[in-house]
């Protein structure tokens, strides 16, 4: 399993209010795989920009598609940049991974809307990612609460953290996220003032 599969079913599995954005939770994941790539030193930071390495020793489709879609040639490519162009439609790509797998899996009633949520299916995956989470492994619970589900890990978390490469995803991740919020913010004055001017408001 992987950090961004951990992220997933925590996503799915504990309740938030507000309900978690998907794009918000698709940034994230990309944040999580770029960590995953840094642990398995399949790339490394310099700066803010990405530099790519070996193909990642982990059996898992979705990492190594991502590590095959980084940029391999100069000028790198930017964490920002990397979040925004991987996030798309990430959240729904892990779902369907995971249901195909039997490890996510929706009612089965006769009828069965498609905005039914999905739960997780008690397995080993579950389980580990409930232990990173119970436990506020600094990660996890920032990605996590970067896409809105719990808080932000202490201070003291987050020294625990030895990689500067891996705090450096952290607050891209969480710029990303504060930034897709302002640009939901400006449309939606938009769309009220627009509505306003139809109505002669």
């Amino acid at each position: 399993m992987t950090t961004a599969r951990d992220l997933m079913i925590v996503a799915i599995d504990t309740p938030s209010t507000p309900p978690v954005e998907r794009g918000d939770l698709s940034l994230a994941l990309a944040g999580a795989e770029l960590i995953d790539l840094i642990g398995a030193e399949s790339l490394t930071l310099d700066g803010h920009h990405i530099l790519p390495g070996l193909p990642p020793p982990i059996d898992d489709r979705l990492l190594r598609e991502a590590a095959s879609s980084l940029v391999r040639q100069a000028p790198y490519e930017s964490v920002e940049d990397w979040l925004w162009r991987r996030g798309r439609g990430l959240a729904a790509a892990y779902l369907a991974a995971l249901e195909a797998e039997a490890l996510v899996t929706r009612p089965h009633a006769r009828r069965v809307l498609r905005d039914d949520p999905p739960t997780v299916a008690d397995s080993a995956a579950r389980r580990r990612a409930a232990d990173r989470w119970t436990s506020r492994e600094p990660v996890l619970a920032g990605l996590a609460a970067a896409a809105g589900i719990g808080e932000q890990p202490s201070d003291d978390q987050i020294d625990e953290l030895a990689d500067d490469q891996v705090v450096t995803v952290l607050a891209a991740v969480n710029d990303a996220v504060m930034e897709l919020e302002a640009v939901r913010q400006r449309r939606a004055i938009e769309d009220a003032a627009f509505d306003n001017l139809w109505r002669g408001v």
